[in-house]
């Protein structure tokens, strides 16, 4: 049976995030506390940011140290927690587990039979049945989910939206599957689908190609397409686009970026915006169907 947590002693549940890397992680807890939320981190070693998380109160812990997760966030009154920033898929040998997780492998080792959507839900479920309740970036930080519309100035052409268009419907089809969360296409021609490798990594593929004359267009043809699977679990792993996703598309010459308003994540909206303006890329967000797109004056 799982021990239950002490109750927390303020009126609010403190929020634990379990960070892994880049900038996420950090500007959801900036979110948390301009609404005057407590927020302790628990960064993941080998992942979190070192120089950062040293503005936050934090500790760090390795994956598999459940019994030393519990005790420092009940001493924390942590009840709330977050799951954000990169974390590659780890094998079940590296974990370092306590004795709680050792009492747990059978289900670990369940969990881990499948694709990415079935092991962090698996992980979280394990969370909420010691006592923790999951809560994701949509609750915590509305104003980091993308919106429909725009980002910067730019918008898609005719052909942009088509390969929109084509983009999501070959994301909703693939999505029973638990591969990725995104793909690029140029002229109705599917470039790249997201595997494990991620999507930086999936767009330097692309820039490959282009670089070895496997796919011939004219620069600026193609569009980076990224969305939820389709029934995933939300708090977790949402889609997410930064920064360097836009530096990663203009070194693929992509025209631009679509992702689907209200389920994905935007790192530094503004930064974004210019950065897409400075690239001549548009950045987008479209409903699921990719109607409602406008698109760029002939």
């Amino acid at each position: 049976m799982s021990e239950p947590l002490p109750q927390a002693q303020t009126p609010q549940s403190a929020l634990a995030i379990i960070c892994g890397a880049g900038s996420l992680p950090f500007a959801l807890a900036d979110a948390a506390r301009k609404r005057d939320r407590r927020v302790v981190l628990f960064a993941l070693r080998g992942w979190a940011d070192p120089e950062r998380v040293q503005a936050y109160p934090h500790h760090w812990t390795w994956m598999g140290q459940l019994d030393r997760f519990m005790q420092i966030a009940a001493e924390e009154g942590c009840r709330d927690v977050a799951f954000i920033g990169s974390v590659t898929r780890p094998r079940l040998w590296t974990i370092r587990p306590d004795l709680r997780v050792l009492r747990l492998m059978p289900q670990l080792i369940r969990i881990f039979r499948g694709g990415d959507d079935h092991l962090q839900s698996g992980i979280g479920r394990l969370f909420e049945e010691h006592g923790f309740r999951l809560v994701g970036p949509k609750e915590i930080a509305p104003e980091l989910i993308m919106p429909v519309g725009p980002l910067g100035s730019r918008l898609p052409s005719e052909q942009d939206r088509a390969d929109i268009a084509l983009g999501l419907a070959l994301l909703n089809a693939t999505s029973p599957f638990d591969i990725g969360q995104a793909v690029v296409v140029a002229n109705n021609h599917v470039l790249a689908v997201e595997g494990p490798e991620g999507t930086d990594r999936m767009l330097a593929r692309v820039a490959e190609l282009r670089r070895n004359g496997r796919f011939r267009s004219s620069s600026g043809a193609g569009v980076l397409i990224k969305a939820a699977k389709l029934g995933q679990d939300q708090r977790i792993d949402l889609p997410t686009i930064g920064p360097r996703t836009i530096e990663a598309a203009a070194e693929a010459h992509l025209d631009g970026i679509a992702v689907v308003a209200g389920t994905t994540i935007v790192a530094e909206p503004e930064l974004i915006a210019s950065t897409a303006d400075q690239a001549k890329l548009f950045v987008i967000g479209v409903d699921a169907a990719g109607a409602a797109v406008p698109k760029a004056a002939p």
